[in-house]
């Protein structure tokens, strides 16, 4: 939804907030295009319920302790310590969900750990304005694991501009804005000789990473040089709006051989291929680069406030879903993207930078489809691909996944991992997502709420928490999110404040609820409640009121590949429950990981009357759990699907995945049998893309 045009006055007025943070809240400044909402400062969301035990499995697990479990890469040899060893992505990006996970929590130790890189990072600029790890004029010997050259790309940088940005927002610490101001002006003065993608492609297709907090500053500094700097990383970014709306080429082979580093590889880009790239095509982007590239239009679009920008990247994500998509939000992409195959893999780095950029992209748009995405990737995807206890990672998952094992599948990405790719470990895979998972869950959390242009607060994304913020009025605000949402369809929220204040409330109403209700003191409220739009309830607040959202989740089907049927309830995906046995293995190179294998069969097809009629044919049972219950495995489940199925003993395994799908309306001479669903987070092993038969 874009922001209201009655709202736009309100904007500017509120436009004076933006020289310094007040209260939180920092619009954009002049000319950048107002936003429709603002983030509120870290710390004053906490995290409660299911979702606090989350962040306390993550303080215990691997982001509280990567520089114990990971200390060649993330410990004190560190160059971004001052060490003489990793210099380029792994360190920030711990940081980067160290840091948001140490300020909402409020542990001291944790605190430390992460301000001990921002220390180092302040105070061991170059006078030229350089940051980070410098270069040397000899190459260091190799290490394994270790990734020191070329130390003077711009993409790691471009991770510590985030972290920065963060603690200043959670500590208004000012050295940091004089640093950042030295920076960019070193960058307007060097791009122009060397761009981006000078050293690596990563930063010409990351850039929006550095463009988001280009403007930021501007927004505390008003320095104009900012704004040149703007236009000229957009320009040295990949063009992807420009590809988001190019039509498919005939035939698939166009572009395929010139995967991943040649297409539009140099800048000034190369016309010719761009114009024959789409998002569509196998091996079209490197996974990654498109979770991370995808909000650059959107980006720039505060800068050149052009609807096309916003509409190209919807077009994205149409196409990505329709030619890699998987049923929990995410797509085929191993790395390079390669189609809705439900065993194709998805990179753990792909998931939590996709939420960011989602994330990013909300609250300038006010899009209640990004609200929508976020939930189904973050209560789907998310949970899945790390274990309980926070210590070990997938590197890939998949939709259809029924082994996990130290064997060769179907990945473009399985050359030089020994068949690691989907075991849980943490050096299995790949080991970048081993440093860049943790920003996903405290991310969310920061994500839950936001101040509104028209002085308001919003909640546009659900989850059990706790804000505590000061609106532009001055007036101090507390609300109590209670519930047990994704799994209950019930949200409260409790208001806590001293006598009465006036401010708008603003409650998403996601996509699917066609039947939301919004009640205020237990009174039906009769304003617009409407599917895919943001409520907005205005009224003179006073303490102990209390707003309910009842969001109805009724059970329905989607189609994905092969006419494969994806079985949801609200923002939930279920998955056909298999039974696991998990096995340790202690591996030279790749340390301890596990694997995972099937203790109950799993290839049922769904009955065509359960697709048909699913509220008729599938039976919710909901599971009482204590509120801090861990609620992501087959033990705490919240919910279970009950239905009927038949086995199809010719669906077996193939390159040790799930075969190939069956063909829909199969015909099977077995029984009907009683299956259970889970949601798909809390599976590990699953059937999610199911076929139909007879």
């Amino acid at each position: 939804m874009m922001l209201a045009k009655h709202l736009w006055p309100l904007v500017f007025t509120l436009s004076f907030f933006s020289s310094e943070l007040v209260f939180g809240q920092r619009q954009n400044k002049a000319p950048l295009r107002p936003n429709s909402y603002m983030e509120v400062a870290i710390g004053d969301i906490q995290a409660e319920g299911w979702l606090r035990q989350q962040l306390e499995r993550m303080k215990t697990g691997l982001t509280g302790n990567l520089d114990v479990r990971y200390p060649e890469v993330v410990g004190a040899r560190n160059a971004w310590l001052g060490g003489d060893g990793d210099a380029w992505e792994r360190g920030p990006y711990w940081i980067d969900g160290l840091l948001p996970l140490a300020y909402q929590t409020g542990d001291k130790g944790l605190i430390a750990k992460a301000k001990s890189w921002v220390e180092w990072t302040l105070r061991n600029q170059r006078e030229d304005g350089y940051l980070g790890p410098r270069p040397t004029a000899q190459p260091r010997q190799a290490e394994a694991g270790i990734q020191r050259e070329p130390l003077a790309d711009w993409w790691p940088r471009m991770v510590m501009l985030k972290v920065l940005k963060q603690y200043y927002e959670a500590t208004q610490d000012k050295r940091v804005l004089p640093v950042l101001t030295n920076y960019f002006r070193y960058q307007l003065r060097e791009l122009p000789k060397t761009p981006l993608d000078t050293w690596t492609f990563w930063a010409n297709r990351r850039g929006a990473d550095n463009l988001m907090i280009v403007y930021w500053l501007y927004n505390i500094t008003g320095d104009s040089f900012l704004l040149d700097l703007g236009n000229l990383i957009y320009t040295q970014t990949f063009p992807y709006e420009r590809v988001f709306n190019n039509p498919m080429p005939e035939k698939q082979s166009d572009v395929a051989h010139l995967y991943p580093f040649n297409v539009g590889n140099r800048y000034p880009f190369d016309s010719a291929l761009i114009d024959r790239l789409h998002v569509g095509q196998l091996q079209s982007f490197h996974c990654v680069n498109l979770a991370q590239g995808i909000k650059t239009p959107v980006i720039f679009f505060q800068q050149n406030p052009d609807p096309q920008y916003v509409e190209a990247v919807k077009r994205a994500f149409i196409d990505i879903e329709r030619f890699h998509g998987q049923a929990q939000g995410m797509y085929g992409g191993d790395e390079p993207m390669h189609g809705n195959a439900p065993t194709q893999g998805i990179e753990f780095c792909s998931v939590v930078e996709m939420l960011f950029s989602l994330e990013s992209m909300l609250p300038i748009t006010g899009e209640v489809a990004f609200a929508d995405k976020i939930e189904k990737i973050a209560y789907n995807a998310m949970p899945t691909q790390a274990t309980d206890d926070f210590d070990y990672r997938q590197y890939f998952q998949t939709a259809n996944q029924v082994l996990i094992s130290k064997a060769k599948r179907n990945f473009f990405e399985d050359n030089n991992h020994a068949g690691t790719d989907q075991c849980f470990g943490l050096l299995t895979g790949y080991p970048c997502c081993t440093a860049n998972m943790h920003q996903g869950w405290p991310k969310l959390v920061q994500n839950l709420w936001y101040h509104s242009a028209d002085g308001g607060l919003a909640a546009l994304v659900f989850g059990p928490s706790t804000l505590e913020t000061t609106l532009p009025t001055g007036r101090r605000v507390k609300i109590s999110e209670t519930t047990s949402y994704p799994f209950e369809d019930q949200v409260t929220f409790q208001m806590e404040l001293k006598g009465q204040t006036d401010f708008p409330f603003h409650i998403r109403i996601p996509s699917w609820a066609k039947e939301a209700k919004i009640y205020v003191n237990e009174v039906l409220w009769t304003g617009d409640v409407q599917a895919g739009k943001i409520a907005v309830v205005q009224r003179v607040w006073k303490n102990a009121d209390q707003v309910r959202l009842e969001l109805p989740m009724h059970i329905h089907t989607s189609r994905w590949a092969e006419q494969s049927i994806a079985v949801e309830r609200g923002p939930l995906v279920f998955a056909l429950k298999i039974n696991e046995r998990w096995r340790k293995v202690s591996d030279a190179q790749f340390g301890d990981f596990f694997e995972v294998y099937p203790q109950s069969d799993w290839n049922y097809g769904l009955l065509e009357k359960a697709v048909h009629a699913p509220e008729a044919n599938f039976k919710v049972e909901l599971r009482p759990t204590a509120e801090t219950a861990y609620p992501w495995n087959l033990q705490n489940s919240p919910i279970l699907l009950k239905t009927k199925a038949k086995k199809i003993p010719s669906w077996t395994l193939y390159k040790n995945m799930a075969g190939p799908l069956p063909m829909p309306y199969t015909e099977t001479s077995g029984e009907e049998e009683a299956i259970t669903l889970v949601p798909y987070g809390c599976s590990t092993l699953r059937i999610t893309q199911l076929p139909i038969v007879h």
